[in-house]
């Protein structure tokens, strides 16, 4: 079947569909002047180390999968086939590079898809991303959605909802394709991408000197000097000689140092403000960035436990309510889940955790081999050898 062939259907595809727009056109100009699309933008600095910070952390998180008991309490399910696609999901990636490489992909594109292979019982043995700028959802007249995808050799693919494990970003009302945070801050991205250009075009075209000797008015310069000024000038103009003061070997000049340019001031503070932007877009907080201007020591700690809980729990319930609605039946989720283990990062420091321990075990919630056991430690060895009474 032909590609033309596939669009043509009893299903209207609207001109502001952005499941199509995504398929005809990654990107667009901005007033800036800059041509902003998912790759463009991750080449912004900040844009790469906020999606490497959501992206890395969730996936290096483990995500293990839970059995619900009759008694209300959960075991470790680590023989089941939902813990074993999630640890390796296909041949040619592990679990943590599966799921990082899907985080990033809705960060920068608001949706990541995987086809799901399945074996002769019905369980997912596998799980293969698909580029998102070659997926297409459309929506059916029974109200079911169909995902039409482009595979590397150009043939069109059609598969079902339930052959495809579906991230997104928020959604519009009434639809089910996430919107690319890149798309809706693409102005912000765009002036990020021309203060980017300005600066490197302006060292390109040439280092400016830090100091520069001009005629006193008493002398005038001839020909020959002029030609020969141009000529030093000309040489001097490279990016390695920033910094360095010129020297010219004609009588009458002065000397007259040159500092910061009010437009250079303005271009460096746009350039921190273009931080904060991206920043403020993925909800991460600069100092995980490397903008460490308003961090302290006493604030580090906190920063670090508010990125937790504002910025990466989006994510992480992300991928466990995808992995619920998607990946087990109706029956199976009421008795299976995958859960992420975030206590690591949500520890505090070793007096905290050895106060809160000793208020827990006297007050009778725990006893020392459960602390034990959350702070990684072995069981204490229990001599089985009863101990001789005295006669």
């Amino acid at each position: 079947m032909k590609i033309l062939d596939m669009l043509r259907g009893r299903t209207e595809r609207r001109a502001e569909d952005p499941s199509w727009n995504a398929l005809a056109n990654g990107g667009n100009n901005t007033v800036a002047g800059a041509y902003v699309d998912s790759r463009s933008a991750e080449s912004i600095s900040t844009v790469f180390a906020c999606v490497q910070a959501l992206s890395e952390s969730t996936a290096c998180l483990p995500l293990h999968t839970y059995r619900r008991n009759d008694d209300g309490s959960r075991e470790r399910a680590d023989n089941h086939w939902l813990s074993r696609v999630l640890e390796r999901p296909n041949d040619y990636q592990t679990g943590m590079e599966f799921r990082e490489s899907q985080t990033a992909t809705v960060l920068l594109w608001g949706n990541a898809y995987a086809r799901k292979e399945f074996n002769g019982a019905g369980e997912v043995t596998a799980l293969h991303p698909l580029h998102p700028g070659r997926m297409s959802i459309v929506k059916l007249d029974s109200g079911r959605y169909r995902y039409d995808y482009t595979d590397d050799k150009g043939h069109p693919v059609r598969l079902l909802a339930d052959e495809v494990l579906h991230l997104r970003d928020r959604t519009d009302p009434a639809s089910i394709v996430g919107k690319s945070r890149v798309t809706i801050a693409r102005e912000a991205l765009g002036l990020a991408l021309s203060l980017r250009t300005h600066g490197a075009a302006s060292f390109g075209r040439g280092a400016r000197p830090a100091s520069v000797l001009y005629n006193d008015g008493k002398s005038d310069l001839t020909t020959e000097q002029m030609t020969a000024i141009r000529g030093v000038m000309e040489n001097y103009s490279t990016p390695a000689n920033a910094g360095k003061t010129l020297i010219m070997g004609v009588r009458g000049l002065k000397l007259e140092n040159i500092g910061l340019s009010n437009e250079d001031a303005q271009w460096l503070e746009a350039m921190n403000f273009s931080v904060t932007e991206v920043c403020r877009m993925f909800r991460v907080p600069p100092i995980l960035v490397q903008t460490l201007e308003q961090a302290s020591y006493n604030n580090v700690e906190s920063l670090g436990a508010q990125f937790v809980k504002f910025s990466l729990t989006r994510w992480l319930t992300l991928w466990e309510s995808a992995i619920s609605q998607q990946m087990l039946g109706p029956i199976a989720r009421q008795r299976f889940y995958a859960e992420h283990a975030v206590d690591a990062l949500l520890r505090g420091t070793a007096t905290e955790r050895a106060e809160f321990y000793k208020t827990m075990i006297e007050s009778g919630v725990m006893d020392p081999e459960e602390a034990r056991r959350l702070e990684n430690l072995p069981a204490r060895r229990v001599d089985a050898t009863p101990t001789p009474q005295a006669s």
